[in-house]
């Protein structure tokens, strides 16, 4: 599959927060400005954004259907490597599973 196909296959989230701010929380526009002029945004920049115009209200509801891509695992384990964190802690700053951070990492870098 090419660059090309997945990038027309993935959803618009620049377009789709950018109309969200404008509809319903123009006051946060700009907390989100940064973010919004990226040219690519990642994983991590999605959760960013979405924390940032929701808050933490419905982290329980949205934390049951988190995906993420290879390239956001490996975002997320060059982080932990960055700031010397163990899985614990790793998984405490992401709100995920230590079981999913030593599967990751098992199946990625082992």
């Amino acid at each position: 599959m090419s660059i090309q196909i997945q990038k027309a296959a993935s959803p618009d989230y620049k377009r789709i927060y950018h109309d969200i701010i404008i509809k319903k929380y123009p006051d946060k526009k700009d907390k989100c400005q940064l973010l919004l002029e990226k040219q690519d945004l990642s994983a991590l920049d999605i959760i960013k954004l979405n924390s940032l115009i929701f808050g933490k209200t419905n982290r329980e509801f949205n934390q049951r259907y988190k995906s993420y891509s290879r390239s956001a695992i490996r975002e997320i384990l060059k982080y932990q490597a960055e700031n010397n964190l163990n899985n614990t802690q790793l998984a405490h700053h992401f709100k995920l599973s230590r079981n999913t951070v030593t599967k990751w990492k098992r199946l990625l870098l082992g």
